[in-house]
C-alpha cells in the first residue's frame, strides 16, 4: 500500500538528486504561490487566490508531491533519484492545475458559513480541514473535538480532511464517533493519514471504520489516502454496513485492480448511489471491470468520474456498457484514459441512454477521428441539454470536423467547448466556428490546434458577438503576427474575453518538424540550469496536458 512516509532513511552519499534541500522545496512553494496569485489564462477564467490561500495550497501540494516522490525513491533504492525528481515535478504540476481550475474558495466558504448562521439555529457541519496542515495528536484532538462531545449537538456532517491522525488521536476520536454515528449523514475522511506508517495508518482506519459501523450515511469521502487493497479492507466494517449511500468518493487512493475488487465486494448495495468518483487511481483494465460491476448496480447514478485511472480499451468498453444502465446520468468524466477508437465506439452506443446528460469530459482518450466521429454522431440524437463538452488531446483532425460540427450545432444549451490539443487546423476550426454560430456558447478552448490566421479570425468573429461570452483560448497555434493583431482588434472592446496569445508560433509548420520538438516539454524543466534537480523545478508552470 502506497502510504506517504515522511521519515527518510539514510542514503549513500553518491545519491545526489534526491531528496531536495529545504531551500529547493521552499523555492518551489514560492513559485507555485506565484502561479496561483498572478494573472494567467487560468486565473482569468477561474479567479485569483489570495496570497494566504495560495501559500497554504502550495504547501499542501508540495507536501503531497514530495511524499509521493519519496515513496517512489524508497521503492528504487538503486536508482539515482532522477525518477523521483520527475515524479515530484509532475505531481506538483498536476495538483497545481487542479487548484487553479477550482479557483478561490474563501468567498464561497464565507457565504456558506453566513448562510448557516442565518438559516440554522444550531451548527450541523463540523470541519477541521481549514486549519493548519499537519499531524494531529491526542492532546490537540481532545481540545479541537470538544464541540462534538457536547450533549444534544446537531452535527450531521463532519470533515476531518487535511489533518493526519495518529493512533493516539484516533483513540481519542473513536468514542466521539461512536456517540455520533446515529446522527451523522456525511463523513469526509479524505487526506487524514498523510505521513503515517502503513501499520499505523491501517490501525487508524480500522478504528474509524469500526466506530462508524452501522451509521446511515448519505455521503462518504475516503479520497487522498493511498488506500490500496489493504486500506479498502481496513474500512470493511463501515463499507459493509452502508446500504443508503448516495455519494462515494475514492479519488487518488491507489485503487488497484485488487482494491477495486475489494470495493465491489464490500459495499452491499449501491442502488441509491448518485455520485461515484474514482479519479487518479491505478485501476487498469482489470480494476475497471470491477468498477463496471458497481456501476451496473447503480441505476440512479447521476455523476460518474473515472478519470486518470490507467484504463485501456478493454476496461473502457466494459465501463461504457455498464453505463447503459444509468439512464439518469448528468455528468460523465472518463478523461485521461486510453480507451482508444474501440472505447469511443462503445461510448457512442452508451450515450443513446443518457438523454439528461449535461457535462461530458472525454479529453485525452486517444479517440482519434473514428472514435470522435462515432461520439459526435451519437450526440446529434441525445443529450439535448448538454452544457459542457471536452474532447481535448484526442488526435482529432479536420477530417472529423464536419461531423463534430454537426453534433455541436445540435446543442443549443452548450456553454463550454474544449477541443484543445487536436489537429483541426483552419479547415476544421472554420467548420466548428459555423456550428457555434447557432448556440449560446460562453467559453471556447481551441488552443494548440495548428490554427493559422484565417481560422483564428473566423473563430474570433464568431464568438465575440455572443451575448454573455466569457473567454476564448487560441494560444499555442501558428497564428501570424498580423493574425494576432487582427484577433486583438476584433476583441478591442472586450479584451478580457481573449486569453493569452504569447504561446503562438508564427513560423510553426505542420507535422513533426523541428519547430514542434519542444511541444511536449515538461513545463517545470529548464535544461540550462547546471543542477539537474533545480532544472526540473525551475520556472514551474501549469502542465495543461495533465
Amino acid at each position: 500500500m502506497d502510504f506517504l512516509n515522511t521519515n527518510l532513511e539514510c542514503r549513500p552519499l553518491s545519491i545526489k538528486l534526491w531528496p531536495p534541500s529545504d531551500n529547493t522545496r521552499n523555492m518551489l512553494v514560492e513559485r507555485m504561490t506565484s502561479n496561483l496569485t498572478s494573472k494567467s489564462f487560468f486565473t482569468q477564467k477561474y479567479g485569483t487566490l489570495s496570497r494566504e490561500e495560495a501559500t497554504d495550497e502550495s504547501k499542501r501540494i508540495e507536501d503531497i508531491a514530495f511524499a509521493t516522490a519519496n515513496q517512489n525513491y524508497e521503492n528504487q533504492p538503486d536508482g539515482d533519484g532522477s525518477a523521483a525528481v520527475q515524479l515530484y515535478a509532475k505531481e506538483c504540476s498536476r495538483l497545481l492545475l487542479e487548484v487553479l481550475k477550482r479557483g478561490p474558495r474563501v468567498e464561497a466558504d464565507k457565504e456558506e458559513v453566513g448562510s448557516d448562521i442565518t438559516s440554522a439555529p444550531r451548527e450541523t457541519f463540523f470541519d477541521i480541514s481549514k486549519g493548519r496542515r499537519g499531524f494531529f495528536e491526542a492532546e490537540e484532538a481532545e481540545e479541537l473535538l470538544k464541540p462534538l462531545k457536547e450533549p444534544g449537538n446537531s452535527y450531521t456532517k463532519i470533515c476531518f480532511s487535511n489533518r493526519s491522525f495518529g493512533l493516539d488521536a484516533a483513540r481519542v476520536t473513536e468514542p466521539i464517533l461512536v456517540s455520533l454515528k446515529n446522527q451523522l449523514k456525511e463523513v469526509d475522511l479524505s487526506d487524514f493519514i498523510a505521513g503515517r506508517t502503513e501499520s499505523e495508518a491501517l490501525e487508524v482506519m480500522k478504528l474509524f471504520s469500526d466506530a462508524l459501523e452501522g451509521s446511515i450515511l448519505r455521503s462518504l469521502n475516503l479520497s487522498n489516502n493511498a488506500l490500496g487493497e489493504k486500506g479498502v479492507r481496513a474500512f470493511g466494517s463501515l463499507l459493509k454496513s452502508q446500504t443508503w449511500l448516495e455519494e462515494l468518493y475514492l479519488m487518488n487512493d491507489g485503487i488497484s485492480k485488487e482494491a477495486a475488487q475489494a470495493v465491489s465486494e464490500l459495499i452491499p448495495s449501491t442502488d441509491k448511489l448518485r455520485v461515484l468518483q474514482f479519479h487518479n487511481n491505478m485501476t487498469g483494465d482489470e480494476g475497471a471491470l470491477s468498477i463496471a460491476e458497481i456501476v451496473k448496480r447503480s441505476p440512479l447514478l447521476e455523476d460518474f468520474r473515472c478519470s486518470s485511472s490507467r484504463i485501456d480499451s478493454e476496461g473502457g468498453v466494459a465501463l461504457c456498457i455498464a453505463l447503459e444502465t444509468c439512464t439518469n446520468l448528468k455528468k460523465l468524466d472518463l478523461q485521461d484514459n486510453m480507451l482508444g477508437v474501440e472505447g469511443g465506439f462503445a461510448l457512442s452506443k452508451s450515450l443513446a441512454y443518457h438523454v439528461d446528460l449535461k457535462e461530458l469530459y472525454l479529453s485525452y482518450l486517444n479517440l482519434e477521428d473514428e472514435g470522435a466521429i462515432a461520439i459526435a454522431n451519437a450526440l446529434k440524437d441525445t443529450a439535448p441539454a448538454l452544457e459542457v463538452l471536452e474532447m481535448a488531446g484526442n488526435d482529432i483532425t479536420a477530417e472529423a470536423a464536419s461531423v463534430l460540427a454537426a453534433g455541436i450545432a445540435k446543442k443549443s444549451h452548450l456553454t463550454s467547448l474544449n477541443l484543445a490539443e487536436n489537429e483541426l487546423k483552419d479547415e476544421g476550426t472554420i467548420l466548428i466556428s459555423k456550428a457555434l454560430g447557432h448556440i449560446k456558447i460562453k467559453e471556447v478552448d481551441m488552443s494548440t490546434n495548428l490554427i493559422r490566421r484565417a481560422g483564428a479570425r473566423v473563430l474570433a468573429q464568431t464568438v465575440v458577438q455572443k451575448p454573455g461570452f466569457v473567454l476564448l483560448n487560441i494560444n499555442g497555434n501558428f497564428i501570424s503576427d498580423e493574425g494576432i493583431d487582427e484577433v486583438k482588434d476584433i476583441f478591442k472592446k472586450h479584451p478580457n474575453m481573449l486569453g493569452p496569445l504569447d504561446g503562438n508560433d508564427p513560423e510553426g509548420v505542420d507535422g513533426d518538424g523541428d519547430e514542434d520538438e519542444d511541444e511536449d516539454k515538461d513545463p517545470v524543466a529548464d535544461e540550462n540550469d547546471e543542477d539537474e534537480l533545480g532544472s526540473k523545478l525551475k520556472n514551474l508552470e501549469v502542465d495543461q496536458e495533465n
